[in-house]
C-alpha cells in the first residue's frame, strides 16, 4: 500500500519523470543512431546494455531528488503521522522505483528487438537479476544523497558531481575499451561499472548468469551498505539538519567498491571481458556471439 501512494507520488514529480522514462528513450535513440548504423547485431545488443544501464541508474538522480521534495513540502512529516518507520519509507521508495522502471525496461528490449533488429534477446534471466539489483543499489545511493543534503540545490550539486563519473567511467556512455588503460583500471573502482559491464554482457550473450557473480555479489554488497546508511541519516523534517560528521557516513557506501576494484584490479578478469566486448563495438558482422570466458586474457 505505502509502495503504491509512493509510486503516485513518484509520477507526479517532473524530475522523477524525465530521469527515469524519457532521458533513457533519448538516449536509446541516439545511442542506436550514432553506434549500431551499420554494425552487427551484437553491437546493438551492446548499446542496450549500456542503455539499460542508464535507465537503471535514473533512479539515483529521480529518487534523491524526489525524496529531498517531499521533505521540503512537508509530505514526509505526513507519513511520519501515519506512523510509519524509516525502514518501511526507504523501502517502499526502492521498491516503487524498481516498478516504475521495469516498464522502461521492457520498451528498450523490445523496440531493440523489432524496431532496430536485434538478432536475440540476450540472457534475459541476467538482465533482469542486474536490473533488480542495479535499480535498489542505484535508488539506495539516491536515498543517502537525499539524506545528507539539506537543500534542493545542494542535491543537484551533489548529485551532477556523481552522475557525470556514473555516466562517462563506466562504460554506460563511452565504452570503456575505447578509454586508455589507466583510466579503466580506475573505472572498476566505481559502482555504476559492475552494473554497465554486467548487463552488456548479458544483453550480448556473453555471459550466463554465473558469470556475472562476481557484478552481482558488488551490488549487493553496495545495496546492503547504502541502504543501512540512508536508514541511519534518514530526516523526515526539513528544519533537522545532518550534522557535518555524519556526512563522512557517505563515504563507507563506496568502500566496498573500492575493495572490489583493489581485487580486480590485482587478481580479477573484468578487463579482459570489457575488452573483448568492446570489439563487439567496431565490428560490422559478427556471425555469431562468443561467451564471456572464451576471451584471452
Amino acid at each position: 500500500m505505502l509502495a503504491k501512494m509512493r509510486m503516485r507520488l513518484a509520477l507526479r514529480n517532473r524530475a522523477f519523470f524525465f530521469f527515469s522514462f524519457v532521458m533513457p528513450l533519448i538516449f536509446l535513440f541516439g545511442a542506436v543512431t550514432f553506434l549500431g548504423r551499420g554494425r552487427s547485431g551484437a553491437a546493438i545488443a551492446y548499446v542496450l546494455g549500456a542503455i539499460l544501464t542508464l535507465t537503471v541508474m535514473g533512479s539515483f538522480w529521480g529518487l534523491s531528488v524526489q525524496l529531498v521534495t517531499f521533505r521540503e513540502q512537508g509530505i514526509l512529516r505526513r507519513f511520519r503521522i501515519a506512523p510509519v518507520g524509516a525502514s518501511a519509507m526507504l523501502a517502499s521508495s526502492i521498491l516503487s522505483n524498481y516498478f516504475l522502471t521495469l516498464p522502461i525496461v521492457i520498451i528498450e528490449i523490445v523496440l531493440c528487438r523489432y524496431a532496430f533488429h536485434l538478432h536475440s534477446w540476450g540472457n534475459l534471466g541476467a538482465m533482469l537479476l542486474l536490473i533488480t539489483l542495479g535499480s535498489a543499489a542505484f535508488a539506495a545511493f539516491g536515498l543517502i544523497v537525499a539524506s545528507v543534503t539539506n537543500t534542493m540545490q545542494e542535491t543537484q550539486m551533489i548529485n551532477n558531481l556523481l552522475w557525470m563519473g556514473f555516466l562517462f567511467l563506466s562504460g554506460a556512455t563511452i565504452p570503456l575499451g575505447a578509454l586508455p588503460p589507466w583510466l579503466q583500471r580506475c573505472a572498476l573502482f566505481i559502482p555504476a561499472t559492475y552494473l554497465a559491464t554486467g548487463l552488456e554482457s548479458a544483453a550480448t550473450n556473453l555471459a550466463s548468469v554465473g558469470e556475472i557473480t562476481g557484478d552481482v555479489v558488488a551490488l549487493t554488497v553496495g545495496l546492503l551498505v547504502a541502504f543501512e546508511i540512508s536508514r541511519q541519516l534518514f530526516r523526515w523534517e526539513p528544519e533537522s539538519k545532518v550534522p557535518r560528521q555524519a556526512k563522512l557516513l557517505v563515504l563507507a557506501a563506496f568502500l566496498p567498491f573500492l575493495l572490489f576494484g583493489a581485487w580486480e584490479n590485482i587478481y580479477g578478469t573484468q578487463l579482459d571481458h570489457i575488452r573483448a566486448s568492446y570489439q563487439l563495438i567496431g565490428s560490422r558482422n559478427v556471425p555469431e556471439q562468443v561467451p564471456r570466458g572464451g576471451s584471452d586474457k
